[in-house]
């Protein structure tokens, strides 16, 4: 469903532990919502409580959340991290985005 790459697993396990939270129990909340100037906007958190609505993923050791409403906007969505000089941060590859602002945090389809 969605995938981890190396680099993305190995600062979410940092940070994880920074903020407290434990990587191999707790989870990455990844959803969408409205907004954003193309049109859908990407939500990542870190997160120790699921609920009925989440489904639970796994790629690369890292435990992933996403709200069923999110599910059909992410399917085949890489998580990476950027690091480089424009210092992105966790950026979403997407294959279902039809187009994608500047920033990389909203898309539309």
């Amino acid at each position: 469903m969605i995938k981890v790459s190396d680099q993305a697993k190995e600062k979410a396990i940092q940070l994880m532990t920074e903020d407290g939270f434990n990587p191999a129990e707790d989870y990455i909340r990844v959803g969408v919502k409205s907004g954003g100037c193309s049109g859908l906007e990407y939500v990542l958190k870190f997160d120790n409580e699921k609920t009925d609505a989440d489904q639970i993923f796994e790629d690369n050791s890292i435990k992933i959340v996403v709200d069923k409403k999110s599910i059909l906007y992410l399917a085949g969505t890489t998580l990476e991290y950027s690091g480089g000089i424009n210092g992105k941060g966790f950026v979403f590859n997407n294959p279902n985005a039809s187009r994608t602002c500047g920033c990389g945090e909203s898309f539309s389809l």
